[in-house]
């Protein structure tokens, strides 16, 4: 699957919001994009604050549109909360179960992770960053990435956060079920993005 590849923190500066976790490396955030400065405050339409939230939720797991499309579309033909079942799709890419578990330092590193074949689902060799998980898998590093430095300091880190619906032991992770909408702490209305495509 394609991956954009251009500038990070113009993406972060149009939402207003940290998507690639640059921390204190992001400059301006408040700022909008674009060479002549704030053309003042604007109250957004309906519309308009859907498609935001659309945006910033695809850059943030790091999803092109055809691929968002598909898993929207995919929430909507099952039974429930589409909002929620949406989240759960997201969270359970591979990509981002490696980042939630601490293996690496942001998503776009975690992808690339997983595309090296530095990752093993249950055992079994993964490259797949799109890989959705199950309850019961495991997930753990092959022992040539846990050399990588940027892996090996993530690692060492001792106040990381795993979300409730994980475990990890050492550079081993499970998935112990399906992820819900108060497991994800970053401010995300779904509301908005599926009306967005019930329109």
């Amino acid at each position: 699957m394609a991956r954009y590849t251009g500038p990070k923190d113009r993406l972060s500066r149009r939402e207003g919001f940290d998507l690639y976790g640059a921390g204190a490396k992001l400059t301006r955030l408040m700022v909008p994009p674009g060479m002549h400065g704030p053309k003042g405050v604007s109250t957004p339409s309906q519309y308009g604050r859907q498609l935001r939230e659309k945006q910033k939720v695809k850059r943030f797991y790091g999803i092109m549109e055809r691929q968002f499309k598909k898993y929207v579309t995919q929430a909507l033909k099952t039974r429930g909360n589409t909002g929620e079942k949406l989240l759960s799709i997201l969270e359970r890419r591979l990509d981002n179960v490696v980042f939630r578990l601490g293996f690496a330092p942001s998503r776009p590193s975690a992808r690339q992770l997983v595309s090296h074949g530095h990752v093993l689902v249950s055992g079994k060799r993964v490259n797949v960053p799109s890989y959705q998980l199950c309850p019961g898998d495991t997930v753990s590093l092959s022992g040539k990435a846990i050399n990588i430095p940027g892996v090996k300091a993530v690692l060492e880190k001792k106040d990381f956060k795993i979300p409730s619906w994980l475990e990890k032991k050492a550079v081993v992770g499970r998935m112990n079920r399906e992820p819900k909408i108060e497991d994800v702490a970053e401010p995300i209305s779904v509301t908005d993005i599926v009306e967005f495509y019930s329109r």
